[in-house]
């Protein structure tokens, strides 16, 4: 699925009516777009409002519908947008009129908002994003570029996905549901806006309550091995949560190194050989959570493969490790 930075000019857009496809791509996407009118397929994309106004630094409240929008933006024949993810929408109907294939439907394939790993993003604003957005797209109401038309949208994702891209530490997050099958947050999945939670998953078997946490009750300690110990455990698991606005940004020395050591020892099924990290760590059966920052206990082994970096070059993991270095310098700061 499309994502708006990666066909369209959005750099260059501060109104709908300024999208068009990127040059180097332009031509390409004029003769796919043809294909699809032939076949009477829609252009499917991807809309994540979330990370946009961040980068254009409008603010989360503008990312979706709101009753009280913070922004309004103005575009050619009166139309008025006053959220994010119209404006999105519309950039794209406003690139296919100027492809010559005004009429081609549009579906939302993908729209989402991430629980962590980036500030702002968390259970509660999860909760007002989708309050509002999922009645606007269920009634029909259109955009100013499609009035009266529905915009079909598909909601990513149910679970999150913790071997997704690691660009970004946000985008292992995008999930309604918690492991355990618990819900996150509200979410009224019919459209009606109902302040209630989607169904429980059933049948969901946990390993058991351990954790592995850091310890200092090592003779000649050495700060600079347990930083080395923290890098390791945070290249072979989802440490995202660390990361600079993540739900467990905020943590003591001692809380920041056992998250880190946790997630590899859950990672690794409670192998309590995955819980020695230089004889800094030790498996306890005492929840090491705070407020805000949840430690989990991984679900019974199956088939799954529980993480593998990412294998398609080193600059895929500049972000997330950039992310994790600053957690690191948090670290070093705080001995």
């Amino acid at each position: 699925m499309p994502h708006p930075d990666y066909i369209l000019n959005m750099e260059k857009v501060s109104k709908p009516s300024e999208a068009d496809f990127r040059l180097e791509i332009r031509e390409e996407m004029h003769g796919f777009l043809r294909q699809l009118e032939a076949n009477k397929a829609p252009l499917i994309i991807e809309l994540l409002p979330i990370y946009q106004v961040i980068n254009k630094k409008l603010g989360i409240d503008f990312a979706g519908p709101s009753d009280k929008p913070s922004h309004v933006i103005e575009d050619v024949n009166g139309a008025v947008y006053t959220d994010y993810f119209t404006v999105l929408h519309d950039s794209f109907v406003w690139a296919i009129k100027k492809a010559g294939v005004p009429d081609l439907d549009v579906v939302v394939g993908a729209v989402g908002w991430p629980t962590d790993g980036l500030p702002g993003a968390n259970t509660s604003s999860a909760e007002h994003f989708y309050k509002h957005l999922l009645p606007y797209v269920t009634s029909n109401k259109g955009t100013p570029m499609r009035p009266g038309k529905p915009i079909d949208t598909y909601i990513h994702a149910l679970t999150d996905e913790n071997m997704n891209a690691d660009y970004f530490p946000f985008a292992r997050h995008w999930g309604i549901y918690r492991t355990n099958g618990e819900p996150k947050y509200r979410i009224d999945l019919s459209g009606q806006g109902r302040d209630i939670f989607p169904t429980k998953a059933n049948g969901i078997m946990r390993m058991p309550e351990r954790w592995c946490v850091y310890t200092n009750h090592v003779k000649g300690f050495n700060k600079s091995a347990v930083v080395e110990q923290f890098k390791i455990a945070c290249r072979k698991a989802d440490c995202t949560s660390l990361a600079p606005g993540g739900s467990c940004s905020g943590l003591s020395f001692q809380n920041n190194v056992s998250y880190a050591f946790n997630m590899y020892f859950q990672t690794k099924f409670q192998d309590e050989g995955a819980c020695s990290f230089g004889g800094y760590a030790v498996v306890v059966a005492e929840d090491p959570s705070t407020d805000g920052c949840v430690f989990p206990v991984e679900v019974v082994k199956g088939q799954q493969d529980n993480y593998r970096p990412t294998k398609s070059g080193q600059d895929r993991l500049f972000a997330p490790i950039f992310a994790f270095l600053l957690s690191v310098l948090w670290v070093l700061l705080n001995c």
